[in-house]
């Protein structure tokens, strides 16, 4: 099952970071070495408002197919409708990663048949690559 393919009408992300880890001396040197050259851990918060019920629904079936937070998918072009600059800037799979739910989607109900949705994704390292 693909991801819904509305278009969200905010969206905050977080670049995540190279995993390195640090080691200090007691002196207080430090040294990082650096384990792989993809970043991770890349941050997507999408939110959905005003939109119909029915619409709400996909989001809660996809985060099922999906089987919760344990499967990662690829991102549409929709959830980065908006976004003026280069796509991949904010996608995953540029940098060998998929995305996966950090949580399930967060439904509340604005006025009868119509909610507000926001979703949570997590970057994390494509086994597959």
């Amino acid at each position: 099952m693909d991801y819904p393919s509305l278009v969200p009408t905010s969206r905050s992300f977080d670049a995540g970071n190279y995993p390195i880890k640090s080691f200090k001396a007691q002196n207080g040197a430090e040294a990082r070495i650096l384990y792989g050259s993809k970043r991770t851990n890349m941050k997507l918060s999408l939110s959905y408002a005003n939109i119909a019920d029915a619409s709400a629904e996909l989001f809660l079936d996809h985060y099922d197919a999906m089987k919760g937070t344990f499967t990662t998918f690829s991102f549409l072009k929709a959830a980065k409708a908006g976004w003026e600059s280069n796509l991949d800037a904010i996608g995953a799979a540029a940098h060998g990663n998929a995305y996966r739910y950090e949580n399930p989607p967060q439904v509340v109900q604005v006025r009868p048949g119509v909610s507000t949705v926001t979703v949570n994704l997590i970057g994390v390292i494509d086994v597959s690559d």
